[in-house]
């Protein structure tokens, strides 16, 4: 098991982009926090509109969440259209709601427009359900997608075996649009894709202040600073003590992955045949797939910390032998783990911090999609449109009362779903 190595997407990526570190003062009109998905997306779509943006990234573009996810491309948000009509009112939930259906399709047109290299497969995705509540809500699901035009289906149990090639599950459904990437390999694209558009991307570059200059922002790094009109905080679970009401409105939680080595071939033409995506519908999520080489790779809940050791990764090892026996024994060639920004609502949303300064946060889990679907919109509010007509809601900072005690929430919460998990 290569613990402490890098992880599958780091070592089949594709080369990162030359961005060498701010060095010196410069200005600009939007200067972006975060080199992942969110910051990227966005910074293609401003400097194609001929806008001067600056993206600062603290390590490389990709090296946090963005880079170390499941690459699932999941259309949708994970609430039902009443749901969000009751959270944001009719007329912004609807929007909401709409705005999901469009993520996956959002993400592999960005991809083909910019000829991203990073195994971009648009088979589908898949939700198996292992209770007959979960198969209630997917046929619910199917149906509210059915009636917006979406080819979502349902499978019954026999019909999500032979798409899985398990028998782990009742049935489910799956939606068309979805699919898979190289996350760390579609980062870099999009690394590649701003630069080529004339946008400057920075890394090794951490904002280390953020001060208010009468109508402008200046950003510190180590090496220099960036004074710009507008700005936007894309680093999701990560946002450090930029602005300290943010990073207490949502809770890091640990995701960590395993990928073994290539599938025999008897069992490559078997696990997930159509070369699917899934992502079960349980409180503590399993997700799992296939890499371009034949790779199973499989991910599901962490420790409250990062990874300590082989015993860190015991639950996805488990999720192989439960799911897929005959792949027991394989070896492990790659384990590592990542964080994930939880909301306690989990609504993805948009935050208005101060007078031209703004944050996405809140991607629960489908932040391939949603965040390459954020791009242009982001950019769009970012030159001037207001902020009304985002997809997603504008709304308040709400920091998590003692916040501090959160890996207390965490333990809780996971105890509780696991509960939820056994018994309803």
């Amino acid at each position: 098991m290569a613990l402490g190595g890098p992880s599958l997407w780091q070592a089949t990526a594709e080369p990162p982009a030359a961005c060498p570190p701010l060095a010196g003062e410069r200005e600009a009109a939007v200067a972006i926090v975060g080199a992942g998905f969110t910051g990227l997306a966005t910074a293609i779509t401003l400097a194609e509109d001929g806008i001067d943006v600056v993206v600062l990234e603290a390590e490389e573009p990709g090296a946090a969440a963005s880079g170390r996810n499941g690459g699932q491309v999941i259309p949708g948000i994970r609430h039902f259209p009443d749901e969000l009509e009751a959270a944001f009112g009719p007329a912004v939930g609807r929007r909401v709601y709409e705005f999901g259906l469009g993520t996956a399709d959002a993400a592999f047109a960005l991809i083909r427009r910019h000829a991203i290299a990073c195994d971009a497969v648009q088979t589908g995705w898949l939700q198996p359900a292992d209770k007959p509540a979960h198969l209630d809500a997917s046929r619910r699901r199917v149906a509210q997608w059915q009636r917006m035009g979406h080819a979502a289906r349902t499978l019954d149990r026999e019909e999500m075996a032979a798409a899985l090639g398990s028998e782990a599950y009742l049935g489910g459904w799956m939606h068309p649009g979805g699919g898979s990437v190289q996350p760390l390999s579609y980062v870099r694209g999009l690394a590649r894709a701003a630069l080529a558009a004339g946008a400057a991307v920075h890394g090794a570059s951490p904002v280390t202040a953020l001060e208010r200059l009468g109508e402008r922002w200046r950003l510190r790094t180590p090496r220099g600073s960036v004074v710009a009109g507008r700005v936007l905080l894309a680093t999701n679970a990560g946002p450090g003590n930029l602005w300290p009401t943010l990073r207490r409105s949502l809770l890091p939680v640990w995701s960590f992955q395993i990928a073994t080595a290539p599938l025999p071939a008897a069992e490559r033409a078997r696990v997930l045949p159509g070369g699917q995506p899934a992502s079960d519908t349980r409180e503590v999520l399993r997700y799992f797939r296939l890499d371009r080489d034949g790779r199973f790779v499989v991910g599901g809940k962490g420790r409250l910390g990062g990874p300590r050791g082989p015993d860190s990764f015991a639950l996805q090892r488990r999720m192989v032998r439960r799911l897929y026996p005959a792949l027991a024994d394989l070896p492990v060639e790659h384990a590592w783990g990542g964080q994930v920004a939880i909301v306690p609502d989990r609504l993805p949303r948009v935050h208005e911090l101060a007078p031209g300064l703004i944050a996405a946060i809140g991607c629960n889990g489908k932040g391939v999609a949603l965040c390459s679907a954020l791009g242009r919109p982001l950019a769009e509010a970012l030159s001037g449109r207001p902020l009304a007509d985002l997809p997603l809601p504008v709304a308040p900072v709400r920091p998590i009362p003692l916040h501090a005690l959160r890996p207390l929430y965490v333990a809780a919460g996971s105890a509780w779903m696991k509960v939820k998990d056994a018994f309803v």
